[in-house]
Order: structure tokens, then C-alpha cells, then sequence
């Protein structure tokens, strides 16, 4: 008898530290949007590189655990938890615009240096979402690091989430990626809302052709300029325009490759792994996250509104031949290269013979640099 007892005692405190003694509807709740993210991923093929690793995380982080046990991302000392330090203290995020400056060519943008003004409407977008935020109760650090979002730029989210609002870090994250993937679902109706067929129809000027040395220079002097604007932005700057010299020089091709290829895509996997895991139930299932949710809709859509609106007012002071097609102006937010791959598409759809992709792709990097500058000036009053 005291051997079935011990036996059934072992046994109950075994089924005790399952995940079936410990689970809630929270769990399922976010164990389901993990596997809907991933069906995203594959079956739409929306940013799977992104939404995968996100997807999985989610399943990861949800799985319910006997407190103590020093496997949860929240528990200091875990492999997840030291894994995450790169999202909380923001090691990942540069990490990535390095590997992004590594595989951006600035030629449009350089061509035609007005397209920056685009790249920097399509941030109203954040400041916009800030004051939603402070509106709706958030202190003015949660509520720079949600107005972020609307800039469609991850990392840029992420490292300043991690800074000025770290318990959000989460929902903060998730909302940025979820938006950068719907971009080819939100876009498009704004678009055709604001546009008129004849304005969709006109055909902008080919780029000039830009030389190795602007190329080399641009870089250098960009980060000057906008590090002595905010110099709380030079960890994202410094890396996006440090990676883009390493690609222009010429003679370091093989630290280009690595920054854009194999160091990029371990990043990419930590930071969706991590990030995903971060929503557990107890920690991502608040009234927070919805409200973040909202907020984050409505800076992507007021960002692509700026952006759209912001040509067509620019083409009212351009001559006949230098207008801009104002399907070029979603693409200033810095989801980069989908947004400027939208512009491309609605183009075509107009005008089989009107290519924008290289036009639109000029305030889609202008957009990375307006959200990392846009970072630092929050970051820079808020920290």
C-alpha cells in the first residue's frame, strides 16, 4: 500500500509540472495566434522570414510552465530569458539595420533628393499615434514607443520599445511586424482613394545615373548630418549607414555579404524567436495590447495617407514632366522593399508600361533613415 501510494504521489506531482495541469485559455488563445501567424507565413506568404520565426515564438512562449522551473523567457537566468536580453537592451535591432544598410542602394533616393520630403511625411504617422496614445491614457514613453509603429519598422519598434517602454516591448513588437506584413492588404484601398486615375497614370522621369563616388559619399555624409541632428539615434544610423559604406566601397565585399546574408539571418531568427516568445498569455493578453493593436492600425494607415497626400501637394509646385506619381507615396513607410513592391504593382495595374518600383524605392529608404531619425528625437525627449 505505501508503494502505491508513493507511486501515485510521484505521478501526481509529475502530471503537477505538465503543461496540462498548468494551462488557461490564455495559452490557447495565444497558442492559436501563433499557429495563424504561420499559416500566414505559408499559405499567403506574408513576410514569412518575419511571421515564422514570430508564429513559433508565440507556440514557445505558451506553453504553460510550473513557476520555478527556469525555462520561461521571464525567469532571469533561462536560456530564453539571456536570448531576449538582445530585444530588452537592444543589441539585435543595429544588428539589423547594419545588415539592411549592407543591401540598400541609395541611388534613387540620391537621383532624386526631393523624394526624401516623402520618406519624411510618411512619419507623421508616429507622432500622430503618439498623441492617440497620450489621449488614451499611456504615459508619454509608452506612448512614443507605440507611435513608432507607424513608421512599419520593426527593429526601429523594437530598440525603442526596449528603451522607453520595455513591459510593451511585446505587444509593441508583434503590432509593428503584423503591420509590416499587411502591407499589401492595407495599402492598396488608400491608394485608390486618394488617387485619380490620370494621376495614377503619370510617367516620372528615369533616375539619373549616380557614380561610385556619390555613392561612397552619401553614406559618410548622411550619417553626419543626421547624427549631429539627433545623436540619440546613432546605434540605428550608425549601423544603417555603416553597412551601406561597406556595399558602396567596393573593397568589402566579403563584410557586405556577411552583414546582409548569414549575420542577418541569425539576428532575424533571434529576434523573431525571442520576440514571439515574449507574448505570454499573462503578459500580451491586456487591455494594453488591444488599445496597441488600434493604435498601431491607425498610425500605418494616417503614415500612408501622409505619404500619398504629401506628392500630390508637392506636384502642385513641379512642372509638367517632373511630377510625382503619388502611388509612390505609401512606400515612405520603411517597410522595405513591400511597401515600394506595392507602388510597383498598382502602377501596373494602370500602366502595364509604367515601372515605379525604382521611383518608389527612393522614400522607402528615405523612410528607414525618417524612422531611425524619428527614434532618436523620441528617444532623445522621452528617455
Amino acid at each position: 500500500m505505501i508503494l502505491k501510494s508513493n507511486i501515485a504521489e510521484n505521478l501526481y506531482q509529475f502530471f503537477n509540472y505538465t503543461g496540462f495541469a498548468n494551462v488557461t485559455f490564455g495559452h490557447i488563445v495565444m497558442i492559436l495566434i501563433g499557429l495563424l501567424f504561420i499559416y500566414l507565413a505559408i499559405k499567403k506568404e506574408w513576410e514569412p522570414l518575419l511571421l515564422i520565426p514570430i508564429g513559433f515564438g508565440m507556440i514557445i512562449g505558451n506553453i504553460p510552465l510550473f513557476p520555478g522551473m527556469q525555462v520561461g523567457i521571464y525567469e532571469d537566468g533561462s536560456v530564453l530569458n539571456i536570448l531576449y536580453q538582445g530585444v530588452r537592451r537592444g543589441f539585435y535591432p543595429p544588428l539589423i539595420f547594419l545588415g539592411i544598410g549592407a543591401m540598400t542602394d541609395f541611388s534613387a533616393l540620391i537621383s532624386n533628393p526631393k523624394l526624401l520630403l516623402v520618406g519624411a511625411a510618411a512619419q507623421f504617422g508616429i507622432f500622430a499615434a503618439y498623441a492617440g496614445a497620450l489621449a488614451l491614457g499611456f504615459t508619454p514613453a509608452e506612448a512614443g514607443a507605440i507611435g513608432i509603429i507607424g513608421g512599419a519598422d520593426g527593429p526601429t519598434a523594437i530598440f525603442l520599445s526596449g528603451k522607453l517602454a520595455p513591459d510593451l516591448i511585446g505587444a509593441i513588437s508583434v503590432s509593428a511586424y503584423s503591420y509590416m506584413a499587411l502591407v499589401p492588404v492595407i495599402q492598396p484601398p488608400i491608394m485608390r482613394l486618394l488617387t485619380t486615375k490620370k494621376e495614377r497614370l503619370i510617367r516620372m522621369q528615369p533616375p539619373r545615373a549616380v557614380s561610385q563616388q556619390e555613392k561612397i559619399v552619401f553614406p559618410i555624409v548622411g550619417f553626419l548630418i543626421t547624427a549631429f541632428i539627433v545623436p540619440s539615434g546613432i546605434p540605428l544610423l550608425g549601423m544603417l549607414f555603416f553597412g551601406n559604406l561597406l556595399k558602396e566601397s567596393g573593397v568589402t565585399r566579403r563584410l557586405a555579404e556577411t552583414a546582409r546574408g548569414p549575420l542577418n539571418d541569425i539576428v532575424v531568427i533571434l529576434i523573431g524567436v525571442t520576440v514571439g516568445c515574449s507574448t505570454q498569455a499573462d503578459k500580451f493578453l491586456q487591455g494594453k495590447s488591444i488599445m496597441i493593436f488600434a493604435l498601431g492600425a491607425a498610425s500605418f494607415i494616417v503614415a500612408t495617407f501622409a505619404g500619398v497626400l504629401f506628392c500630390k501637394v508637392l506636384n502642385l509646385f513641379l512642372k509638367d514632366g517632373k511630377k510625382l506619381n503619388p502611388l509612390i507615396g505609401n512606400a515612405g513607410v520603411s517597410a522595405v522593399p513591400d511597401s515600394a513592391r506595392v507602388s510597383y504593382v498598382q502602377g501596373l495595374k494602370y500602366d502595364p508600361t509604367n515601372f515605379l518600383l525604382m521611383h518608389a524605392m527612393g522614400p522607402n529608404v528615405a523612410g528607414v533613415i525618417g524612422s531611425a531619425v524619428a527614434a532618436g528625437i523620441l528617444l532623445g525627449f522621452l528617455s
